[in-house]
C-alpha cells in the first residue's frame, strides 16, 4: 500500500498552484489532478488566473441582490 505524500501535495496546492489552506482542503484528489496537470489525458492544469475567473463567474454564495436607490 503506498502511503500519501502530504509535504508534497501540500506543497503542490499552496505553493505551486497558490491555494489558500481550505481551498486545498474542500479539492477532492480529482480536483487537485487536473489543476495540477496531472490527468490521464495529459492536458494542461488550471491556471490561478483561470481558477479566479472560475470563482467569479461561480461563486460559492449567491451575491446579494442590488437595492434600487
Amino acid at each position: 500500500m503506498k502511503r500519501i505524500d502530504w509535504g508534497r501535495l501540500l506543497r503542490l496546492g499552496l505553493v505551486e498552484i497558490g491555494l489558500r489552506p481550505a481551498e486545498f482542503w474542500e479539492l477532492t484528489p480529482a480536483e487537485l489532478m487536473l489543476m495540477s496537470g496531472i490527468d490521464d489525458r495529459g492536458g494542461a492544469g488550471l491556471t490561478r488566473p483561470g481558477l479566479e475567473a472560475l470563482m467569479a463567474r461561480f461563486p460559492d454564495q449567491p451575491a446579494s441582490p442590488k437595492k434600487e436607490a
